[in-house]
């Protein structure tokens, strides 16, 4: 509906000029503040996006090449690669990524989504931020706006969708440290008002209620998803009275927080805590100890999103699809072996290279 709101609906609903209206959107300063705010708040409450790609091109029939990506936080590496993947993809097809970065703000993304539809988007691939609603989401569509929202769901939305297998690859993990002998694992990270948490602490859960084990909220213990938030969750975990033996950790950032809190107590990861990630980042391989992770392929999970786009605007209509990605188990030395524990230590390191479980 916003692009069927003209600059002349503006100017009447704010009692102006076509042409102040033109220059409030195009930043001049010749219009006073007070008219500017009279004129911001007709467009906020009629809804109109300025597609700047749209002026800039009146004259011609040129059709954008830009992709909007916006993510949740980009100084975890899972986004860089997923950027990557999708790079890779929209390139070989002719167009480029407009990259940005909402840092888990609403407000923030909201913002830089509607600066990329001013600069006439083609399409949209997005990893809400915490609290984003179907209504920051519906008008995009509305627009005619294919939509791709990765890693996170948001209900209602209307907008094609790529997820995880989160609870099956949560659940496969959980019964590997069981099947390693470990009877108190703890879920370490991870903010619980996230799709993503439910649904990795759903899979967790799962796995230790048909094992008879306990899994009672002491074991779960959230924090920010980063390498800090690791350290703080493990930190916690180490100080419980029945201490855990081992975590399934959120993501592979919580896990490398988790490895460098061990250290700092002067515990080793894999050989008296055994430590599990999800994400199966680049660093999990080189990581030490190797990282045993839920692999759920970054790289080609943003190749996956950017084809889903792709053929949206290939069709020139918005036509939402859902589509599940699967997510294996990558086993590496950070998890132990299978030896026999006792006194809450695990064994000798297992294996040189990596075994995969498939769900």
């Amino acid at each position: 509906m916003g692009e069927r709101v003209t600059v002349i609906d503006i100017a009447r609903a704010a009692g102006v000029s076509k042409s102040t209206v033109s220059l409030v959107l195009q930043g001049s300063p010749l219009v006073n503040e007070g008219t500017r705010a009279r004129v911001n708040a007709a467009i906020r409450e009629l809804g109109y996006v300025y597609n700047r790609g749209a002026a800039n091109l009146r004259q011609s029939n040129a059709k954008s090449k830009i992709i909007g990506v916006v993510v949740n936080d980009l100084t975890n590496s899972f986004f860089a690669e997923l950027a990557v993947g999708i790079d890779m993809t929209v390139q070989s097809a002719g167009f480029v990524q407009f990259l940005a970065n909402s840092a888990e703000n609403p407000d923030r993304q909201r913002e830089v989504v509607n600066s990329m539809r001013e600069h006439g988007i083609s399409g949209l691939i997005i990893s809400p931020a915490r609290g984003t609603a179907a209504a920051d989401l519906k008008p995009l569509a509305a627009a005619g706006i294919p939509v791709v929202a990765v890693v996170r769901n948001v209900p209602g939305a209307r907008v094609s969708s790529l997820l995880s297998d989160n609870a099956a690859g949560a659940k496969a993990a959980v019964e590997h440290l069981v099947s390693l002998g470990h009877r108190r694992i703890a879920f370490l990270g991870g903010f619980p008002d996230t799709t993503v948490f439910a649904e990795r602490l759903g899979g967790y859960r799962e796995a230790l209620r048909a094992a008879g084990l306990d899994c009672g909220d002491d074991l779960v213990m959230a924090s920010a998803p980063s390498r800090v938030g690791g350290m703080v969750a493990i930190e916690r975990c180490l100080a419980l009275a029945n201490r855990p033996t081992a975590a399934l950790c959120f993501n592979d950032a919580v896990a490398f927080g988790v490895c460098d809190g061990l250290r700092k107590v002067r515990l080793d990861p894999g050989a008296d805590f055994a430590v599990v990630g999800f994400d199966d980042v680049i660093e999990a391989k080189t990581a030490v100890p190797a990282l045993t992770t839920v692999s759920i392929d970054p790289q080609g999970m943003g190749r996956r999103a950017a084809q889903l786009l792709l053929k949206q605007i290939n069709a020139g209509k918005v036509e939402p699809e859902a589509v599940i990605s699967p997510a294996h188990l990558v086993v590496r030395r950070s998890c132990g072996s299978s030896g026999a524990l006792g006194e809450g230590h695990i064994g000798g390191l297992p294996m040189e290279g990596a075994a995969t479980v498939a769900l």
